[in-house]
């Protein structure tokens, strides 16, 4: 099966699984960062208990919605230089405004966000969003379009459909008391 027809037979349960196996990247990516990169040691890197960053799966999906079509574009030959730095633009500003928007929402939700470190950063605003993590962002956009993504899309490919909605439906339930631990009881 060529890989633009299993994009077009996407489902509302295959993006849903998408958008936790990005969220389960996101978290690991920063787990990584901060335990083996800057050495501070363990911690749950994510606002809920799972390990899992929401907002890296609404990143993903922002993506896929905005520069999904570009990336099934046959381009001509001048575009085929000029496309991934499109892609790394469009998932640099993207993120930015994601990871502003997230700040103000986990604030008001829990009187934080995860990232208020920002601030040791030289170009920052409010430590909500930084420069060097907006560029890490759009570099990080650009692999999951190019590399990432294809390799979901054909994972989520093999399942049957049945398959697929049993596996949502039992990762939106856990995900569901997840948040309702986080928000209501904890």
């Amino acid at each position: 099966m060529k890989l633009q027809n299993i994009r077009e037979k996407q489902s509302v349960q295959k993006l849903f699984l998408c958008f936790m196996m990005y969220a389960v990247l996101g978290w690991s990516y920063e787990v990584i960062l901060e335990t083996f990169i800057y050495r501070w040691g363990f911690s749950n890197r994510g606002v809920l208990f799972g390990p899992y960053c929401p907002v890296y799966g609404v990143g993903a999906l922002t993506f896929l919605l905005c520069f999904g079509w570009l990336m099934k574009k046959k381009e001509p030959p001048w575009l085929k230089f000029i496309k991934p730095i499109l892609i790394f633009l469009g998932c640099m500003a993207a993120a930015t405004l994601i990871e502003l928007i997230a700040s103000y929402i986990l604030e008001a939700a829990t009187g934080a966000w995860p990232w208020q470190t920002y601030e040791r950063y030289k170009y920052n605003f409010q430590a909500r969003i930084a420069l060097s993590t907006s560029v890490r962002f759009g570099i990080g956009g650009t692999a999951f379009m190019y590399i990432v993504q294809p390799v979901f899309d054909l994972i989520l490919s093999k399942p049957s459909r049945k398959t697929i909605n049993i596996i949502a439906a039992t990762v939106l339930v856990i995900v569901a008391a997840d948040c309702i631990y986080t928000f209501l009881i904890k």
